[in-house]
């Protein structure tokens, strides 16, 4: 038990990695230098939108025990803890992981399993009972202070983050202050929500972040326009600002149409990231007359021929 209400309510947590596709082994993507970064910036992201916050969790360390990436988290709030478990629980974690994964890795997909323990504990086996977990992971005391390759990885995403104002709306909403002059300052309170609904064609669609399906589809359909819809979307996106479209079309010249327009949109989502909705997609074909292409894109064509 808590020794006085004073006492911070500290506790510790293993959670353990695994990709169920072959071709994919986190730690060796952790274990390489060049990735590691990018596998750190997505636990990272997934912690925060788990949390709430991007202080809710810290990594202490990461362990590369194959086929497993073990991440030891501390945590320093009973109430950060419990928006963990709930997230970990729902499978809100799993599938942020992923997506973050997916877009810091540049690969089209990254199933993941995912276990969690503290001490001796599986607590994938009482999760429901939520306060038991929580006792678990409160007995749990961290054992070691964070790993010196944690702090120098942290560094470098809070500075990249400053620089490219990369728009995880948790990651974004804690460095407002420090990003205010390239940000949409959004209502007092809310995150960086898109717009819920937009119009097209005199019909209404509930607006969402881009999938890896819509990113597949656009890069298969959009042929040699790809530029045109980039011009489009570079009005409101640093990320594309000049030369950076002529930039894309040299480097995957032989690797054809299909490859540029796919890293084209691959780079307005990874800067974007929630913001990189399908009603700025749509509204960036509908100005270069792309019209069949975004009924495909919001799954009219099964109701109508293209017009």
């Amino acid at each position: 038990k808590m020794a006085g209400s004073s006492a911070p309510w500290i506790g510790s947590a293993y959670l353990f990695l695994q990709s169920t596709c072959k071709t994919i082994v986190l730690p060796s993507l952790y274990e390489s230098s060049q990735k590691k970064p990018s596998v750190f910036k997505a636990l990272k992201l997934a912690l925060a939108d788990s949390t709430g916050s991007v202080n809710g969790v810290d990594i202490l360390k990461v362990h590369c025990s194959h086929p497993h990436l073990i991440v030891q988290l501390k945590f320093c709030k009973q109430e950060n803890c419990r928006r963990f478990l709930q997230s970990y629980r729902e499978g809100a974690l799993q599938e942020s992981l992923q997506n973050h994964l997916q877009l810091s890795l540049a690969m089209t997909a990254v199933p993941l399993e995912m276990e969690l323990k503290a001490g001796s504990e599986h607590l994938d086996n009482m999760l429901k009972d939520e306060d038991r977990c929580l006792e678990c992971i409160f007995r749990e005391k961290p054992d070691r202070l964070r790993d010196e390759e944690i702090a120098e990885l942290e560094k470098r995403l809070k500075s990249l983050i400053v620089y490219q104002s990369i728009s995880n709306n948790v990651a974004v909403n804690d460095c407002a202050s420090l990003n205010s002059s390239s940000l949409p300052s959004p209502s007092q309170g809310s995150s960086l929500s898109p717009t819920v609904t937009f119009t097209f064609q005199e019909q209404q669609f509930a607006n969402r972040t881009l999938t890896s399906d819509d990113h597949q589809k656009f890069a298969k359909l959009v042929s040699k326009k790809w530029k045109q819809v980039g011009r489009s979307l570079q009005k409101n996106c640093r990320a594309l600002r000049d030369p950076v479209i002529d930039n894309l079309a040299l480097e995957y010249d032989r690797e054809g149409l299909y490859e540029q327009a796919y890293q084209l949109l691959l780079r307005f989502i990874q800067s974007e990231g929630k913001k990189a909705t399908i009603a700025r997609l749509i509204a960036a074909l509908e100005e270069n007359g792309l019209i069949s292409l975004a009924e495909e894109l919001l799954g009219l064509h099964s109701n109508e021929d293209c017009s």
